[in-house]
């Protein structure tokens, strides 16, 4: 008789489970004290713990690069069931750029922002020198406090003019009065340097 093949997804080593429990909570007591903003440690202290354990380099640069990009494997959330706009009108000007936001739509389970960014653009004579310059700038992230979940999904536009979009979750209320819109911008989308830029739009 042909003896059955293990699956190993059916398998696990019942003793591992009070350990894996510890894995997690360490997990968790990373992200608080890093505020969900860890980083990548050293080089060298990644090769030195990959000697002192008896585990893999590789192994390790790709688990603490898992960690630093967790954002990526939180549930998106997708706007359903639009409710309305919201006016805002609220603008900021800084290094020559406009920053604006003309209104909000609002949705049952989140709201979308459409951040518009203008300047006077210099006169390139090939229009998509000013894309590709425009493109290569940093990546812009959106905080408000910590109830609420922003996502970027993208930005586009043209010459001298760019739209930012972030979904909201859960949706923000229709009453925007204190509420703050905290715009950062990193080197990258792994967030892993900032750029310098930051500003704030109060919704009021």
């Amino acid at each position: 008789m042909k003896k059955r093949e293990v699956d190993q997804s059916d398998y696990y080593d019942q003793k591992l489970l009070p350990l894996d429990d510890q894995l997690c909570e360490l997990l968790k007591q990373r992200k608080d004290l890093s505020n969900n903003n860890p980083g990548v440690p050293p080089i060298e202290s990644i090769s030195d713990w990959a000697e002192k354990y008896g585990v893999y380099e590789d192994l390790l640069n790709s688990l603490f690069g898992l960690l630093r990009n967790e954002e990526i494997f939180r549930p998106q959330v997708e706007p359903t069931n639009f409710r309305r706009h919201l006016p805002v009108m609220k603008a900021i000007e800084k290094d020559e750029r406009l920053y604006s936001i003309t209104f909000i739509r609002q949705f049952d389970n989140a709201s979308v922002i459409y951040l518009t960014i203008d300047w006077d653009a210099p006169n390139i004579s090939d229009p998509l020198e000013e894309m590709r310059r425009s493109r290569s700038e940093g990546a812009l992230y959106l905080y408000i406090n910590d109830n609420f979940d922003c996502r970027p999904t993208g930005k586009r536009g043209s010459e001298g003019h760019f739209t930012h979009k972030f979904i909201v979750s859960p949706a923000l209320p229709d009453d925007l009065t204190g509420l703050s819109l905290i715009f950062t911008e990193y080197k990258s989308h792994l967030k892993e340097n900032l750029t310098g830029l930051e500003f704030v739009i109060n919704l009021e």
